[in-house]
């Protein structure tokens, strides 16, 4: 999913105005909304069409609370994605569609693999939109306090999509949080973003590859995809690395790395170089290693999630045939609830390691808590929140 709704699922804390929420109806609070957007320039017609007889609907709240991204292991997460048939049914659209996808390429700078690798990941090449309707699904998160502030500006944009006389309201679906059509584009990215590739003087991301592969060739393009350029690699560590510069902020050149005894998966050494890039470990340290340069970056902005960027870094090297990925299956491959997560971020910050309020994501600053703890006992400082982590917090703090 695009951009804006992951990035934020890193703050779970809303704004005090959607606190608010839970003090009114949905009724009142809808009422207030399309008063909203008449102010904004919506025309009363979208505002009657699209914001009548909605209900608040609780699946959606359901599924906000337990995305994989977060409650699966890099493992499970991969192996449930990167898969024999996405990777063949892939290299068959790259050749159903090369004609397209070179033209896109050449207007935008962006190989045709990963423009299928984003589709193969956000939507299985098409093969599932979501059928959710994008009006109710983003009129239950607006209302819901946690996020509400976000999602009642992209359900506002979505208003405008349809004023625009891009898609009809009945026709605007997709997934639960509110992201549509193939490449799964939430409402502001659309507006930013999204091409009229066909040059029919409308966008449908819906039926339309042009438009769909238009859209994003052009949003990779102006968020600074480099041409040319790796997204990066597996690589092999040695046994004696700093586990600590394993951070993507910690950016070296690719001979520094080499210096310091980094080398490609296959043991063979890093070609000298003076590009710029991050050691990562999606499993911790006994999980597999990457070497991740800008394009990674970009693939971020996409959606933040090291997990999903990696998959699809790797589903585009996999479709021109580069190998699989070699190392790190023996890690601990338990995952972290967010129950469990949350238990850690407590124990941690008293300990005296803040790893922020416990809200049960284990972001960066969960991860920073948990390297600092696991130096002062002396263990390998990879900063991965694991359930052996946790059991060491539970046995330490047991004994006290």
């Amino acid at each position: 999913m695009v951009l804006f709704f992951i990035a934020l699922i890193f703050s779970s804390v809303a704004h005090s105005e959607s606190d608010e929420n839970s003090e009114i109806s949905f009724e009142a609070w809808l009422a207030d909304l399309r008063d909203e957007a008449l102010r904004e320039g919506i025309s009363a017609e979208t505002v009657r069409l699209a914001l009548t007889d909605l209900e608040v609907v609780e699946r959606v709240v359901a599924l906000d609370r337990r995305q994989p991204e977060f409650t699966q292991t890099f493992w499970s997460y991969f192996d449930a994605r990167i898969t024999d048939w996405r990777i063949q049914r892939g290299k068959r659209m790259l050749k159903k569609h090369a004609k397209l996808l070179a033209e896109i390429e050449k207007q935008y700078g962006v190989p045709a693999r990963y423009l299928v690798a984003f589709w193969g990941m956000e939507t299985n090449y098409g093969n599932y939109l979501g059928k959710h309707s994008t009006i109710a699904s983003l009129a239950t998160l607006a209302y819901d306090p946690r996020r509400s502030t976000f999602f009642r500006k992209q359900l506002i944009n979505a208003l405008r999509i349809i004023d625009q006389g891009h898609v009809k309201t009945e026709d605007m679906v997709g997934s639960w949080a509110g992201a549509m059509g193939h490449l799964q584009f939430m409402p502001s990215t659309f507006l930013q973003y999204a091409a009229d590739g066909d040059n029919d003087k409308r966008i449908d991301l819906w039926e339309s590859l042009p438009d769909v592969f238009a859209s994003g060739g052009h949003y990779l393009k102006s968020i600074g995809w480099r041409y040319g350029e790796l997204w990066g690699r597996e690589v092999r560590l040695p046994s004696d690395f700093d586990w600590q510069q394993a951070t993507l902020k910690n950016r070296q050149t690719v001979d520094y790395w080499r210096s310091r005894g980094v080398t490609k998966a296959d043991g063979r050494s890093l070609a000298k170089d003076k590009t710029l890039g991050s050691i990562i470990l999606p499993q911790g340290a006994a999980g597999p290693a990457f070497l991740v340069y800008e394009n990674f970056d970009v693939i971020m902005d996409w959606n933040r999630s090291i997990k999903y960027a990696i998959a699809v870094g790797h589903l585009a090297d996999r479709l021109i045939e580069l190998p699989e990925l070699k190392g790190g299956r023996n890690a601990d491959n338990r995952p972290l609830s967010f129950d469990a997560a949350k238990e850690m971020q407590q124990r941690l910050n008293e300990l005296g390691f803040d790893a922020g309020t416990p809200d049960g994501i284990a972001g960066r600053k969960t991860r920073e808590a948990v390297r600092s703890y696991q130096a002062s006992i002396g263990l390998v400082a990879d900063g991965f929140p694991s359930v052996s982590i946790l059991e060491k917090l539970q046995q330490q703090q047991g004994a006290d």
